[in-house]
């Protein structure tokens, strides 16, 4: 019987707020496949919600990780070498906007917003990316979460639609430059799901019931999923498979609509 096995991988997490998080579901199914887990947290506030879920999953290292404070993801990427000696996944998880521009138009988005979005939702997976590199020395499984709002437009998205088209693009390179040593690098692109990060998209209901019925398995997805898909990307059956936008959406991509 054939099983995903992860035994002996070092794995890390970043991006976990909370229970609901498709990162949490991504650490429990690497937990699960038998990877050792590194896990991250955004602040004091946050460490309350996250640090019994590392405990809840052993989690040997867990640390701070905002990635607008400097110094913060290379201490992070500091305790890994020092703990591990090196890097095989690493699950990126980190989107933000400023609630005006999420919830305005794009049009009237400025530029110090718009930047800070590339910054934090791009550029950061840029950053682990050159961090986890000379760590990857077996080579390794770089991801990172996209959404159909990067393909086409959805409405309510606003700024994060380009954003997320930039991460994307960003996966392409990244899996061209990196690919020589072994480097994989892939996004999962998920249907909506009720998580802390997706209440902020106004009229998020609406957007989850229209994704459910116009999708071909008519219905929508659950974090698990995700979870599953992280796991299989991060493993040895995904080897050949780089540059990719890997859609776990119930195939509403395949029949996307505008909202209105």
């Amino acid at each position: 019987m054939e099983v995903i096995d992860l035994k002996g991988r070092k794995a890390l997490v970043v991006g976990v707020a909370n229970a609901d998080s498709l990162a949490w579901w991504a650490a429990k199914h690497l937990r699960g496949a038998g990877a050792d887990l590194a896990m991250t947290y955004l602040n004091d506030k946050a460490k309350p919600y996250v640090a019994p879920l590392a405990a809840e999953l052993g989690a040997e290292i867990l640390m701070p990780c905002n990635v607008a404070v400097p110094g913060q993801l290379e201490a992070v990427f500091d305790a890994v070498r020092q703990k591990w000696g090196r890097i095989d996944v690493v699950f990126h998880a980190i989107a933000w906007a400023r609630k005006e521009d999420l919830h305005g138009r794009l049009v009237d988005c400025s530029a110090d917003g718009f930047a800070e979005s590339m910054l934090i939702s791009c550029h950061s997976f840029i950053r682990m990316a050159r961090l986890a590199e000379p760590l990857m020395t077996n080579g390794g499984s770089l991801l990172t979460l996209s959404y159909y709002g990067a393909e086409k437009v959805v409405d309510h998205y606003n700024v994060m639609g380009p954003v997320k088209a930039a991460l994307e693009a960003s996966v392409r390179y990244l899996a061209h430059e990196l690919g020589p040593k072994d480097i994989r690098v892939n996004a999962i692109s998920a249907g909506p799901i009720k998580t802390r990060a997706a209440s902020g998209i106004e009229h998020f209901d609406e957007l989850l019931s229209e994704a459910a019925a116009k999708a071909p398995l008519r219905r929508a997805i659950d974090a698990c999923e995700v979870g599953r898909v992280s796991a299989l990307l991060a493993s040895d059956y995904a080897a050949s498979i780089t540059g990719e936008i890997v859609h776990a959406d119930a195939g509403f991509h395949v029949a996307g609509m505008v909202f209105h």
